[in-house]
């Protein structure tokens, strides 16, 4: 929860300093510059960091962004997930990989050769993975008087997942071509492949399931432009 609260800050002192700089350049409107047009890649920083301080998740995601207009970028998600997760009356393992697409709107007017982005977005996300079931508890008694724990190394194949979601984050350059970014989303399950006695609490690229098949998400990214040609801005 501290290094939450660490990068949200980080994140709001650079939006300030981005609105400072360009207050001080805003009389400089009518020179020329030119926007960079190329690929974004770098990876999310999340599991790294929660993989340090909780053996009960392994994972890894690249993302990437591809500009095709002032304001519009192409955006996706690829990774691997597995994740134990343990619940009141069951233990479970998840494994699998997945990947998310959809487009990102830069909702942010950058003075000068700023690159800075304050976006929101939509993604379609699918996975595909397997849930091993690794104990369950069984209750015999309301008063819980009689409760017995089974042990079993039941491996589900097969499952996956399909969702939307919307993303709202924002992306700001550090050095030249590098990005700190923070995002926050969404999701809705759409359809999904579970087994008959067993429901996908859990999806990797989802991550918890919560009611009405709805969950959110949290990323930090750290990711490199690759430019590959400019336009001019006003």
């Amino acid at each position: 929860m501290h290094i939450l609260k660490y990068f949200i800050s980080i994140i709001f002192l650079l939006c300030s300093t981005i609105s400072f700089s360009q207050g001080i350049g805003s009389q400089q409107n009518d020179t020329i510059y030119k926007n960079k047009y190329g690929l974004r890649v770098g990876i999310d920083l999340y599991n790294p960091v929660y993989t340090f301080i909780d053996d009960s998740r392994k994972g890894l995601e690249l993302v990437g962004d591809y500009r095709i207009s002032s304001k519009l970028f192409i955006a996706a998600e690829l990774g691997y997930v597995e994740n134990t997760t343990d619940e009141d009356f069951v233990n479970f393992t998840t494994n699998g990989s997945y990947i998310k697409a959809g487009v990102d709107y830069n909702a942010y007017e950058n003075w000068l050769d700023m690159e800075n982005m304050i976006y929101v977005g939509f993604r379609y996300g699918f996975s595909s993975f397997s849930q091993t079931l690794n104990s369950f508890t069984i209750n015999n008694d309301p008063f819980y008087d009689n409760i017995s724990e089974v042990e079993t190394g039941e491996k589900l194949d097969g499952l996956n997942a399909h969702w939307g979601e919307i993303v709202l984050g924002v992306k700001a350059e550090l050095f030249n071509n590098l990005y700190l970014g923070f995002s926050f989303s969404g999701k809705k399950i759409l359809s999904s492949k579970q087994p008959d006695n067993f429901k996908n609490l859990f999806a990797p690229g989802f991550n918890r399931v919560f009611l009405n098949n709805s969950g959110f998400g949290i990323n930090y990214t750290i990711s490199y432009l690759i430019p590959l040609y400019k336009k001019s801005k006003q």
